[in-house]
């Protein structure tokens, strides 16, 4: 299920992009913050499997917030890690529910007229 949202997602945002809807940076932005995300989940895997320093669960979820979900949910599948933990999981999911609210938001008239003010 991961990789069908995932894909999903990626298909809908480069699409977005393809129509002039967002900005081209917006798909590299989301494809950089997914591999950060993704390295941040399999670093703190292996750190609780050693039993040292672990990364913060707020880091794990800002990165989430950010646009890093697909790569969190990717790692959560893959790496099995962070699956079963309460509130990690509902945490989670409302980041990701934030993040696309946000992001459907860009695509309103108030949300195209801010992209364009940026200098991106």
């Amino acid at each position: 299920m991961a990789n069908t949202l995932a894909a999903l997602f990626s298909a809908a945002l480069a699409l977005s992009v393809a129509l002039g809807r967002l900005p081209l940076a917006a798909l590299f932005f989301y494809i950089a913050i997914s591999l950060f995300t993704y390295v941040l989940y399999y670093l703190d895997k292996s750190a609780a499997r050693r039993g040292s320093w672990r990364i913060q669960e707020r880091t794990l979820h800002l990165c989430a917030l950010l646009g890093g979900w697909p790569g969190a949910l990717l790692a959560r599948q893959h790496l099995r890690h962070k699956t079963r933990k309460q509130p990690f999981r509902s945490i989670f999911w409302v980041t990701v529910l934030t993040n696309l609210g946000l992001l459907i938001w860009l695509h309103t008239a108030e949300g195209t007229a801010l992209l364009h003010r940026l200098p991106i």
